[in-house]
């Protein structure tokens, strides 16, 4: 195959990045099977927490008054706050823009409710189908919580799962919430106790192994606050020694770590309170040295662990950094951190993930992200030309499927 010429690379590059299919390996979406807890439309949009927590900084109106308010009275307070009195010049307002504009909706002289009239042309399978298109998507990663009883009725009633809908086990409260995981598990019939005696464990690998079988999940993951510490005294360990790592082990399943996360640091904001905290990567060092056979997907949230985590995974083989998450999902982040993990690991890492919550968020997370990434190849692969290494299109669409699909099926043993 010809080389790539310097005055081609850009275009070459960039069409190559815009074509290749996306496996976005971490979202909180669900299967239109899943009903209402799939989240899609222009309310839905407009009233993300991202943009709640945004509009709190201009607006006077108080808390409890804003939370008494419907959905489309709180798009609508938004919407008046953010777009007709502001700029919407935040990632989080400008996306709103990119989903609509991508699917074909004029925002220049849009208000909400003509918005809305424009959505109540498609079914909820028909936008699906529109957005996976649109963003190129070849599958989403869920979020599935069996401690959460509604998710867990609708999986016990074996709905069909849309296959470009994957699962991920989420475990939070066997980590961070013990009485409550330990409450639900002896509702569900488990034998166990907060002692996390040999019994307890025992029954909680049997719960995990009856998950496992009913989701086919793609890994299990947990979110963790910056305190989370690796040895230590306390039952996270025994959870982790005797339950989860065994299990991931035995049924071959990353386990994704997401390290960061204050929860709640302003209540009021409810799910907009959460805030990050600076963690260090001692205790991913420790869990990659204490168990070199298990898979660990990491991605943290503050920005100053990044250069951290690069250098631990340059270290470790099992160990896998993924996306750009939450408070770091911003262009100007996503550009610095993508330039540092390829400047330190190669093409060996997952450079990003949508962790959309509202469907049409695919559109702008991807638009958005597929240009930054297709800016930052286009610098290296400058600087390779400049040493006289060629450049061909076979390669650089082997390194691009390689960033956006083939990393994380291998590192999960799907490929």
């Amino acid at each position: 195959m010809p080389n790539i010429s310097r005055s081609q690379l850009r275009s070459v590059v960039t069409d190559i990045v815009e074509r290749t299919p996306i496996v976005d390996i971490h979202t909180h979406l669900y299967s239109p099977a899943f009903g209402d807890l799939l989240l899609w439309g222009a309310d839905e949009l407009l009233t993300y927490h991202y943009l709640v927590a945004e509009m709190m900084r201009r607006s006077p109106i108080g808390y409890d008054e804003f939370r008494a308010f419907s959905t489309r009275e709180k798009a609508n307070h938004i919407w008046e706050h953010l777009y007709r009195l502001s700029s919407p010049i935040s990632e989080a307002a400008r996306g709103v823009l990119t989903a609509l504009q991508t699917v074909g909706i004029d925002v220049s002289r849009a208000d909400p409710e003509e918005i809305r009239q424009q959505f109540k042309h498609w079914t909820v399978e028909e936008y699906v189908d529109l957005v996976f298109r649109k963003a190129n998507i070849e599958f989403v990663v869920m979020t599935n919580d069996p401690f959460d009883s509604r998710e867990r009725a609708l999986w016990e009633q074996n709905i069909p799962v849309d296959s470009r809908f994957r699962a991920a086990l989420r475990i939070d409260p066997l980590l961070t919430d013990l009485s409550r995981a330990c409450s639900i598990l002896s509702e569900l019939g488990y034998a166990v106790s907060t002692r996390l005696d040999d019994v307890t464990c025992a029954q909680i690998r049997r719960f995990l192994r009856v998950w496992i079988d009913r989701m086919d999940p793609l890994y299990m993951a947990v979110s963790l606050p910056p305190t989370f510490c690796f040895p230590t005294d306390d039952p996270v360990r025994r959870m982790l020694d005797s339950c989860i790592l065994p299990v991931a082990l035995d049924r071959e399943l990353p386990l994704a770590l997401m390290i960061g996360v204050k929860r709640q640091v302003n209540p009021h904001l409810q799910l907009a309170g959460d805030s990050v905290g600076k963690a260090g990567t001692q205790a991913i060092e420790n869990l990659c040295v204490a168990y070199p056979d298990n898979r660990f997907l990491v991605t943290m949230l503050s920005r100053e662990d990044q250069h951290q985590l690069c250098v631990t995974a340059r270290k470790f083989r099992n160990l896998m950094p993924f996306g750009c998450w939450w408070f770091l999902n911003v262009p100007s982040l996503i550009r610095e951190i993508t330039m540092i993990r390829l400047e330190l690991l190669g093409f060996s890492f997952i450079p990003q993930h949508s962790d959309a919550r509202i469907l049409d968020q695919l559109l702008y997370k991807w638009a958005h992200s597929r240009k930054i990434a297709a800016e930052a190849l286009v610098e290296k692969y400058t600087d390779l030309q400049r040493t006289g290494w060629s450049i061909t299109e076979e390669a650089v669409t082997r390194d691009v499927r390689d960033l956006f699909r083939d990393n994380f099926l291998r590192f999960a043993g799907r490929l």
